[in-house]
């Protein structure tokens, strides 16, 4: 292979050991080029470098054992089609013996009087309940000599003899058809054979300033470390080398965010003309006084959009701290200014609620609204094209082709993790660079959100309303029911009204879940003097909204209901929330689900019901639920249960993957990378002192959002 050719068009079929067969095999691992390969990683580490005496055996750990063959035979079962390989090995102090199922043609590869390296779990002979076996151990022959050469460095040998024992062996993920050991010799082909074509993107004085070992050096002592290497560090994939990567992966991710920022901060924008005569209207009809932590947040908007350049904030708060009466507030300096505002959400459920909730306001303040939904059937297109609405509030068909606007000025969207760069981009694309304000009930750590939101300007909504109460959460099992129907009783009596939430919406043969619509049938017949309702995903908008209009104004004492109240949705006087199954839910959707509660000064209760059994990870979740009602907290919590991948049900949409790195782990590589980046982008904004750098970068990103944009 020439030097400096791109790795990454190089196909795996022509590294040794590979073929035609093989590369199909190995395309289902999502390895069809050499650098697919190269980052191809184990998914742990054995350490078969300590040789044990037979004798010292301990039964079910993996050992590795040296030893001189007395017989290789291939034994049949009487009565079985099943022939059974077994290799005898002594080493002076015991017996052992390896055994590999109807795999036969092993025999040829041993011979009375070879000296080998077994390794494998150490096994009782299931008959005689004593002696050592192995079955389909991991082995070497060493060429009549126990006398293991020290391979320090790779690169310095293509015998590949000595890379499944005796040392620190490398284990990777499999498919049918592949086995551990071929994928292992075909690393270590694909390392001896082309680790010096790899090419270095990362500048040099930054891996010198953050004590980075080469890339080289990095690739070759993942795959196979030296004998003395740290197999703690390299199982939690800490070691200076996973360091590496793992710093490449987060790098190129600010990089690409630091470019987009770069890109925002010199485009062309609309410079709002702000403290207008709506805005203090607004101020005026709004039912309670905002926060000092609302009032500064608002003021950090208020300068991003006086300004000529388009602004990019998120806002961060916890769930009722009232974020979306910001937004407002900035929608209705837009409009006062003749601009349109657009009110991006997730779901049609979360969209009709945002309209609901708002649109009393918006027209007391002389302005029109409109809902633009997927199934809405009336979509009043040439309305929003013309001018005439002010605030349109939609889902994802905002983006759609068909979807012009008149003048968009200011794009908001909610609940932002459920959405992409690249959706946030086409939205922005609606207008001339209109103002983008992003919202999230869901409590971030900063951490994280520096990755999710880097090309962001960052805000915290960390008050809530002078008179909310912090919530109860109580912890029940499923045999307290009469404890919980008698706490539900006496709430209605006092005047109040509850929420029942369960996981489905039917019964089915494949759950063992109670359901909503078995539910409601239920408290029904229990409390027969009160009026039980029911609302779930599959009624119609127009019905849901009539419901929540008559729970709202209290006409329904008991909402039996699914997840569709889990955001937006304002009924202070509910006071008591029972989620059924419980155990079921994730820790930031049952945190969401409570915050539907606790919106008044009345004291709040949310009674959780757990159904055995359940594992570890559901008891911590409702753990922090009962001890905590810090949505920070809890998402820090649900971040070290689910993982950053699981935290956010779905991918970022224009954001590289992160194959190696891991942003709870690594959070302080995470700072270093974003520093070096945002640095670098300042002093050299199209990277044209490294080319490679950049070549690099636009594959990392390739095809998710437009790099290196000047306005």
């Amino acid at each position: 292979m020439q030097r400096g050719k791109d790795l990454s068009d190089f196909p795996i079929q022509y590294i040794k050991g590979v073929g035609p067969q093989r590369v199909k095999l190995l395309s289902r691992l999502g390895i069809n080029t050499v650098t697919d390969a190269l980052y191809y990683l184990p998914y742990r580490y054995e350490d078969r470098s300590n040789l044990k005496k037979i004798s010292d055996l301990i039964y079910n750990n993996i050992e590795a054992i040296a030893g001189k063959v007395i017989s290789a035979e291939v034994i049949r079962l009487p009565g079985k089609n099943l022939k059974i390989f077994e290799l005898t090995v002594n080493d002076g102090s015991g017996l052992l013996k390896g055994k590999w199922f109807n795999q036969p043609f092993m025999k040829k590869n041993f011979k009375v009087g070879q000296e080998v390296i077994l390794c494998g779990t150490v096994k009782k002979n299931p008959y005689w309940g004593i002696g050592f076996e192995m079955d389909n151990p991991e082995y070497e022959i060493l060429n009549n000599t126990v006398e293991t050469p020290n391979m320090n460095r790779l690169q310095q040998s293509s015998d590949d003899s000595l890379i499944h024992t005796n040392r620190v062996v490398p284990v990777y993920k499999v498919t049918s058809g592949l086995s551990v050991r071929q994928i292992r010799s075909i690393m270590f082909n694909l390392i001896h054979s082309h680790l010096e074509d790899v090419t270095d993107p990362i500048p040099e004085e930054i891996l010198k300033r953050n004590g980075l070992p080469t890339l080289s050096e990095s690739l070759s002592c993942v795959h196979f470390p030296d004998k003395e290497a740290d197999i703690r560090a390299l199982n939690s994939g800490v070691s200076d080398f996973h360091r590496r990567l793992s710093f490449d992966e987060l790098f190129m991710l600010e990089l690409g965010l630091a470019l987009i920022k770069k890109g925002k901060v010199i485009e062309k924008g609309i410079a709002f003309k702000t403290g207008g005569r709506l805005l203090k209207k607004l101020i005026e009809i709004l039912p309670f006084r905002l926060t000092k932590s609302q009032e500064q947040v608002f003021n950090e908007i208020l300068e991003d959009m006086k300004r000529p350049h388009p602004m990019n904030r998120l806002i961060q708060g916890d769930v009722g701290c009232g974020k979306t009466v910001v937004a407002l507030m900035a929608m209705a300096v837009a409009a006062e200014c003749g601009y349109q505002s657009a009110l991006m959400v997730p779901t049609e459920i979360l969209a009709e609620q945002h309209y609901i909730n708002i649109h009393s306001i918006v027209e007391d303040l002389g302005l029109k609204i409109c809902l633009l939904t997927g199934s809405k059937k009336d979509k009043p297109l040439d309305k929003i094209s013309s001018g005439d609405i002010d605030i349109i509030v939609g889902t994802h068909a905002l983006i759609q082709e068909g979807v012009i606007f008149k003048n968009l000025g200011l794009v908001v969207i909610d609940e932002q993790h459920r959405f992409g760069v690249m959706q946030r981009a086409l939205l922005r694309k609606k207008g001339f660079n209109p103002d983008v304000l992003v919202m999230t009930a869901t409590p971030i750590p900063r951490t994280l959100a520096l990755t999710v939101y880097g090309d962001l300007d960052y805000s915290v909504i960390d008050e809530l309303p002078p008179n909310r109460m912090p919530v109860e959460t109580l912890l029940f099992s499923s045999k307290q029911k009469d404890t919980i129907y008698s706490l539900i009783r006496k709430e209605i009596k006092k005047g109040r009204q509850v929420y029942v939430v369960y996981p489905i919406i039917e019964e089915s043969e494949k759950t063992d879940l109670r359901s909503a619509i078995m539910g409601k049938n239920a408290f029904e017949k229990f409390f027969s003097d009160f009026t039980v309702g029911l609302i779930h995903g599959r009624i119609k908008a127009e019905e849901r909204e009539k419901i929540m209009a008559s729970f709202k104004h209290g006409e329904i004492d008991l909402l039996v209901c699914t997840t569709v109240i889990e955001v937006g949705v304002d009924v202070p006087n509910a006071t008591l929330m029972l989620i059924i199954h419980a155990e079921r839910f994730g820790l930031s959707q049952l945190h969401q689900l409570r915050g539907r509660v606790g919106r008044s000064s009345h004291l709040s209760s949310c009674l959780l019901i757990s159904y055995e059994p359940y594992g570890e990870d559901a008891r911590r979740r409702l753990d922090i639920m009962v001890r905590s009602n810090d949505g920070f907290r809890i998402a820090e919590e649900d971040l070290n249960i689910r993982g950053h991948g699981e935290f956010f049900g779905t991918r970022q949409s224009g954001m590289p993957d992160l194959r190696i790195a891991n942003i709870i782990r690594d959070a302080a590589l995470l700072s270093q990378a974003r520093k070096e980046a945002f640095s670098l982008i300042d002093k050299d904004p199209h990277l044209k002192s490294s080319p490679l750098l950049r070549k690099t970068l636009e594959t990392s990103w390739k095809g998710k959002i437009e790099l290196f944009k000047t306005g």
